[in-house]
């Protein structure tokens, strides 16, 4: 089946070019109002039925939500093809968060991530993604009018670089003006450091805020916990994101998960400043989340690695962990089959 989310207003202009002429601007409505085919009442009993026999609206279907404490929920869902991923939304005193999947499982095999345990899968169209924006706003009561998400972070299951086509469509589509409308400046995309297509991104005329998964000072570090290292240095990363900076004038993340014994003691504080200082930069710093048959343990010693940085003119802040309770939190998004006692 075809996702309408996929298109947008001009495609779908095209695609239904010879019926009505205000027809692929209703579609386009309903559809980022996470409406089903069915739904799409305005449209006549028998243009629905045609259109569902090959098209769905988002692809994207909730199969159920998990609480946690902090008021943070983690969706799991169900594509079309009843693969299964997550998403997780958060409320801040700035605005709702949502943190959206790009594929379905990960080939990066991150030893912190829970993503990669059973590599990749596939990857995830340009409508998928933006349907877990589309499906949960709608789930939370909001409308294209009255958005309940206001920021989107590229940070669940998958790496978005390695599907560069889906994503990069995917920008322009949640900037639809007639659709949702969120803008760039809210939106992060977090990369293990594909430098090549840093280098795309920057050149493509889209600019979100583009933060690293560094989590090492230096190659000998990085590579026994990211088998990317093995292709890209950090120096190869922070050439990169210097281009990003001048390109783009956005200011580039580090993010940095502490390990205990492995990345936190005093010298690797130094060393990662010594590395990334001198542009505009951040690191965020993240107390590392325990994953299913991971054998890291997260470090006691996030504020310590702060004062390091600070000391050396880095700016550093220790990320609020939300939604460790129901798995939602950074690196703990993977596929979760469940039994149908669970749903």
């Amino acid at each position: 089946m075809k996702i309408l989310a996929d298109y947008d207003l001009k495609e779908l202009s095209e695609i239904f070019s010879g019926e009505k002429r205000y027809l692929a601007g209703q579609i386009l409505s309903f559809c980022h109002n996470g409406k089903t085919v069915d739904e799409m009442t305005s449209l006549s009993k028998e243009f629905r039925e045609k259109l569902k026999s090959e098209y769905v609206s988002t692809g994207i279907e909730i199969l159920k939500e998990f609480k946690g404490k902090d008021g943070t929920s983690k969706f799991l869902m169900k594509l079309s093809d009843d693969e299964l991923i997550e998403s997780v939304f958060m409320t801040n005193n700035y605005g709702n968060t949502i943190c959206v999947s790009t594929q379905v499982g990960c080939r990066m095999g991150c030893k912190f991530c829970a993503s990669g345990k059973d590599g990749l899968l596939r990857n995830l169209s340009a409508g998928e993604i933006l349907g877990q924006i589309l499906t949960v706003n709608r789930y939370m009561g909001g409308t294209v009018n009255d958005r309940k998400i206001s920021n989107v972070v590229l940070m669940g299951s998958g790496e978005p670089l390695d599907n560069y086509n889906s994503v990069i469509k995917f920008l322009s589509l949640l900037n639809e003006k007639s659709g949702i409308n969120i803008s760039e400046r809210n939106i992060s995309l977090s990369t293990c450091g594909l430098c090549d297509r840093v280098y795309d991104l920057a050149d493509s005329g889209h600019h979100p805020t583009l933060t690293f998964s560094l989590h090492a000072p230096d190659d000998e570090i990085r590579r026994e916990i990211m088998p990317i290292a093995k292709k890209y240095s950090v120096k190869d990363i922070v050439k990169a994101a210097k281009y990003y900076f001048e390109k783009t004038g956005r200011r580039v993340i580090f993010e940095y998960s502490l390990i205990n014994g492995v990345n936190d003691k005093s010298e690797h504080a130094k060393a990662l400043a010594n590395l990334i200082k001198g542009f505009p930069c951040h690191v965020n710093l993240i107390r590392l989340n325990k994953i299913e048959k991971g054998d890291l343990l997260p470090s006691m010693s996030a504020n310590e690695f702060k004062s390091e940085l600070e000391k050396s003119g880095v700016t550093a802040t220790i990320r609020r962990s939300l939604g460790s309770d129901i798995e939602g939190a950074c690196g703990q998004l993977k596929r979760r089959y469940l039994c149908k006692d669970e749903l």
